[in-house]
């Protein structure tokens, strides 16, 4: 009988062999979302929850809103003093025009929430449709918040959160190219 030599004798593969290694590498480098789009994806789940967090805020509070709007108003000066108080002052504003119709903004909160679950799943499964979601859903913005950023007294948190987006938006556009999507 003759020895063979085994696959795991040290000899060098066939050239088939490294073409089917090679392959299942660059499949799985294509099937599994990268360290930065799953970055991409906790933000939104964090954006999500902060929305639900919101909503749940609204669904508690919509009989009493006022009162618990200008305590919230009062601890945050008390503590922070006027560190982001103009971003305050709008989402007070905005949670007094929600208790008026707090049904509508409550499905709407829930909706946004959904959204940003759904991007967040589809960007750490590494799917195509996300990728695309996430990039036009970013840019779309990025225009409205130069102009608010131009149009209205210099904030560090509008800029803050411009930048944030436009990072976004490489990284994302990036790893499309990587994946060969564009």
């Amino acid at each position: 009988m003759v020895n063979l030599p085994r696959q795991d004798d040290g000899l060098l593969s066939s050239s088939d062999d490294q073409g089917a290694n090679l392959r299942r590498q660059n499949e799985h480098a294509r099937s599994t979302a990268s360290e930065s789009i799953k970055a991409v994806a906790i933000y939104e789940v964090v954006k999500g929850v902060g929305a639900l967090v919101g909503a749940g805020a609204l669904w508690s509070w919509h009989t009493n809103l006022d009162h618990w709007l200008t305590m919230v108003q009062i601890f945050w000066q008390q503590r922070f003093g006027e560190l982001l108080a103009p971003q305050v002052d709008s989402a007070v504003q905005l949670a007094q025009q929600a208790s008026k119709n707090w049904p509508m903004f409550l499905l709407l909160i829930v909706a946004y929430a959904a959204l940003r679950f759904l991007e967040a799943y589809g960007l750490w499964q590494d799917k195509t449709w996300a990728y695309w979601f996430g990039v036009l859903g970013y840019v779309v913005f990025i225009p409205l918040e130069v102009y608010y950023l131009i149009a209205s007294p210099f904030d560090w948190f509008k800029l803050g959160i411009l930048v944030l987006n436009i990072l976004i938006v490489v990284v994302v556009y990036r790893n499309m190219k990587q994946k060969g999507l564009l």
